[in-house]
This record gives structure tokens, C-alpha cells and sequence, in this order.
């Protein structure tokens, strides 16, 4: 498989596995969404804030590429993260609605990547104003990686809560491949 069509896949995946864990967790009451569950980031909103949180830091990071990715200029504008558990919503429909806008940023994003994107090395600070210089496709993967790790988290969270989220594999959308 291309780079391209991998990355395009797992922000496939993101965009479907996100609306999934927001429509599971808009059963729930408020008060069941901000529970302390002995989390990393406490709770089920505690948690979706921080992937959020993390989505835009890392798309703000990817944003700095010498290709200027057009897809990537909504969130050029939007305000940086000050720490990883900030909350950035505490209703979830307000959450969903700025998650399906980042989940088609990334969504777009993806699609405009070319192969030689890959070769660069992206330089950015961290939280802690250590400056990185890192691979850019490593640092792709990382991204889609702590997506998947936290959503995992969430959907633990959400049965802890009675709520079955269905599938949640990758393999759901990978295509039948035809011949032998």
C-alpha cells in the first residue's frame, strides 16, 4: 500500500471511529460523561477533550510543512492548546460538532498529500518548548496511533458505562481485494 492510501485509510478510520464515540456518548447523561473513572484524563469528555486537544496541536505542527497544505488553513487559525487535559468543551454536542470539523480537516488533509511529503523532517516544539526535529511520516503515524489508543480508552469508559459501542476495527474499511 502507498503511504498516501494509508494515511487517506486512517483518516478514515478517525472520521468513522470518532462519530461512532460521539453518538454513543450523547446517550449519556452529563453527569455520566464527566464521572471520574480512574482514567489518564479522568472521564469519557475528559478524554475526547484531550483528543481533541492533541488533533489540533499535532495539525497546527503538520501545518508548518513546506507544502502548506490548503486543508490544514482552519486550523492555522485556531488557538493553540495551553495543556494536554485542557477542556476545550464540556457539552458533547458542542464537542461532536468541532470534532466532525477537525475529522474533515484531516479527512482533506490527507487527500492532498503527495508521496514526497513524507520526506521531510518536521522541526516543532513540544508542550514543553523542547524543540523536536522528527520524521515527518513517524510523527503521521503517531498521530493516527494516539487517536486509536485514546478511542480505545473512550470505548473501555463507555461499556464501564453500559454502552456498546459496536465494531471498532480498522479492518471494517479495508476494501476486498479481487483475484487470488
Amino acid at each position: 500500500m502507498m503511504t498516501c492510501s494509508l494515511i487517506i485509510l486512517m483518516a478514515s478510520y478517525n472520521e468513522w471511529m470518532n462519530a461512532k464515540l460521539y453518538e454513543a456518548a450523547g446517550t449519556l447523561p452529563p453527569e455520566e460523561l464527566i464521572a471520574d473513572r480512574n482514567a489518564f484524563f479522568h472521564s469519557i469528555i475528559g478524554t475526547l477533550n484531550h483528543l481533541v486537544v492533541a488533533d489540533t496541536l499535532w495539525l497546527k505542527r503538520f501545518a508548518t510543512h513546506p507544502s502548506s497544505h490548503h486543508a490544514l488553513d482552519p486550523v492555522r487559525n485556531l488557538q493553540t492548546p495551553r495543556t494536554l487535559d485542557e477542556w476545550l468543551f464540556s457539552d458533547i454536542a458542542v464537542g461532536s460538532r468541532h470534532r466532525t470539523f477537525l475529522d474533515g480537516i484531516i479527512r482533506q488533509w490527507a487527500m492532498e498529500l503527495a508521496e514526497e511529503d513524507f520526506l521531510h523532517v518536521l522541526c516543532y516544539s513540544n508542550m514543553k518548548g523542547i524543540e523536536m526535529k522528527k520524521d515527518f511520516f513517524s510523527v503521521v503515524m503517531h498521530f493516527f496511533n494516539h487517536q486509536t489508543h485514546h478511542r480505545g480508552q473512550i470505548t473501555t469508559l463507555l461499556s464501564q458505562a453500559g454502552i456498546d459501542v459496536g465494531v471498532t476495527d480498522l479492518v471494517v474499511l479495508i476494501p476486498n481485494e479481487m483475484g487470488s
